[in-house]
């Protein structure tokens, strides 16, 4: 297998290790790691993807620099020479994958924004008409682009558990009012630019989901953004309503996991070559598709 990161280890430190992020707490700042790891219906497989936390941490710095001062965000550095002793000095497990970022106070939702009726969406609609307390239009298909996006907060639940979503009436509860309206107004706003300049390069923002943070008194842009891991990215000359849609993402991940009925808890399988080498081409598309750069090492 090529060179992968299932999980990094520095001496003396003791990172909390998400489904696919190892995160070292360094005080006033965290160190995010992105490695190859994959998940797929919550449980993270044995099988790691070559180049996939590369291509998410060059995706997400994209869209900082993309965003520019428009948007306050997390990140510091994404240079290995400029992270603290001793993650310094350990270039073969950062480097490229890594960002040094501002520690903040994480806000416990989830800030989805949807243009396109599609997963958990398409199911709560099929039943009433409504998604997230949104009422839609009657007679929409599958992935069929909505009136306009629409904010559909969730719950941020423990690792093994699923998100809740949640209407905006929740969401003012569990934040505030105040910052309930500025997560809802950026998101949507980050969103739509988002989605233009996406389009421009063939590709179709389904919807997404950002995280945000207060520092200071500021609620800043945190986490990573815009990511096949975190949105729905579609080709936008395969885009038909009425069906699924082709991805840019672990979609033949989780098709192979339905072949073989996978019962999607417990422990991982491991993922045949083929399947490993199908999603990390995708990864990769995605990101040249989106920085408009070649893939390079």
């Amino acid at each position: 297998m090529k060179n992968v990161i299932l999980q990094t280890n520095v001496e003396g430190f003791n990172p909390k290790r998400g489904k696919v992020r190892d995160i070292y707490d360094l005080g006033d700042k965290l160190l995010i790691v992105a490695t190859d790891r994959i998940s797929a219906f919550d449980v993270i497989m044995t099988s790691a993807i070559p180049y996939k936390g590369i291509v998410l941490t060059r995706i997400s710095k994209f869209w900082f620099d993309f965003l520019g001062t428009s948007f306050e965000h997390h990140l510091i550095t994404d240079d290995v020479k400029k992270f603290p002793r001793p993650f310094c000095n350990h270039p073969d497990q950062f480097a490229g994958r890594s960002m040094l970022v501002k520690k903040t106070d994480v806000l416990p939702i989830e800030c989805v924004i949807r243009g396109y009726l599609a997963g958990s969406g398409w199911k709560e609609y099929q039943k009433d008409g409504m998604v997230c307390g949104h009422k839609l239009p009657l007679g929409l298909k599958q992935c069929q682009k909505l009136p306009e996006p629409i904010f559909t907060p969730a719950t941020k639940e423990e690792f093994g558990k699923h998100d809740e979503n949640i209407n905006f009436e929740r969401c003012m509860k569990i934040i505030g009012i105040e910052a309930a309206g500025f997560v809802r107004d950026k998101s949507l706003e980050i969103f739509q630019k988002a989605s233009d300049y996406a389009r421009s390069k063939g590709i179709i923002l389904a919807d997404t989901k950002f995280e945000w943070g207060s520092i200071d008194g500021k609620i800043i842009l945190i986490d990573e953004v815009l990511t096949p891991d975190s949105s729905r990215f579609w080709p936008a000359d395969k885009y038909q309503p009425g069906r699924d849609q082709e991805s840019f993402d672990k979609q033949f991940v989780r098709n192979y996991l339905e072949s073989i009925n996978f019962d999607k808890s417990g422990p991982g399988v491991q993922l045949p070559p083929d399947i490993v080498e199908k999603t990390s081409a995708k990864y990769i598309e995605a990101c040249e598709k989106l920085t408009g750069k070649k893939f390079e090492m």
